[in-house]
């Protein structure tokens, strides 16, 4: 009975390879499997599975997208100088103060006509001059006096040249007194306008003669003054270092000239 038993067992065993070999497996695949016996195979119940959660979960599941570290700099605006004309003095203009109309001349002077006479000073502002009062016959020369001043008027109305308007721009070279102002006028008699122009310079008979002329209009209704005097000395710089002349198209130049083109 004994060997009965194991003849069951052998026979028992043997089936399954049978089977195997006839369906083409392999005891490795078995292997593989964890089918054959000494092979440890986890049950697929027991798997466990991790799921790795989103780096950057957003409480509605929507990724959140974080700001740049950085902002952009928007570049400050260029700056521009400008840089100013240095070369053309500025412009000057000065209000008239008379504005009453001229009375006709007499005596043959020329209506509409305008005649100045001047020392060097008037040399150096005469472009200016022309150029504000047009027509004018400007009469201008080297260390001038008075005197000579007054027989070039004479000469002008004697030809029938001298203007109704009479531009006087002397007394820079040497002291004049009332009695050369009334000289002056009793040559231009019948002038609608005479205009006096007070002078700048670093001698002793400047603040004389500029009384002589101030005190000399007031005497004449038709004579008036162009107070150069006044406003150089609020413009020292306009005038060279001998404090008597101008430069030539200088801003000085312009604003005599402005100055006296008011009161013609």
């Amino acid at each position: 009975m004994n060997r009965h038993l194991a003849g069951l067992a052998i026979a028992g065993a043997t089936l399954p390879l049978v089977f195997l070999a006839a369906s083409g497996s392999s005891v490795p695949q078995l292997k593989a499997q964890g089918k054959v016996r000494g092979a440890t195979t986890t049950p697929p119940s027991s798997v466990m599975t991790t799921t790795v959660p989103p780096t950057s979960p957003s409480s509605t599941g929507t990724p959140t997208t974080l700001s740049p570290s950085t902002t952009a700099v928007t570049p400050s605006p260029a700056i521009t100088k400008s840089t100013p004309n240095s070369t053309a003095p500025p412009a000057i203009t000065v209000a008239p103060t008379t504005t009453l109309p001229l009375p006709p001349p007499s005596g043959g002077l020329v209506a509409g006509h305008v005649t100045a006479v001047g020392d060097s000073v008037m040399l150096d502002y005469q472009a200016d001059l022309e150029a504000d009062v047009p027509g004018v016959d400007a009469e201008a020369a080297v260390s001038r006096q008075w005197a000579t001043g007054e027989q070039i008027l004479q000469e002008l109305r004697s030809e029938g040249r001298l203007g109704a308007v009479v531009v006087v721009a002397l007394g820079t070279n040497g002291p004049i007194t009332s009695a050369d102002f009334d000289a002056m006028m009793s040559i231009l008699a019948g002038a609608s306008r005479v205009v006096f122009v007070t002078i700048v310079v670093d001698r002793p008979w400047q603040n004389p003669n500029n009384q002589v002329l101030s005190s000399g209009v007031s005497r004449y209704p038709n004579a008036v003054i162009a107070d150069w005097y006044s406003l150089e000395s609020q413009n020292p710089s306009w005038v060279y270092s001998d404090g008597t002349h101008l430069p030539i198209g200088g801003t000085g130049a312009q604003a005599l000239a402005s100055l006296i083109a008011s009161k013609v």
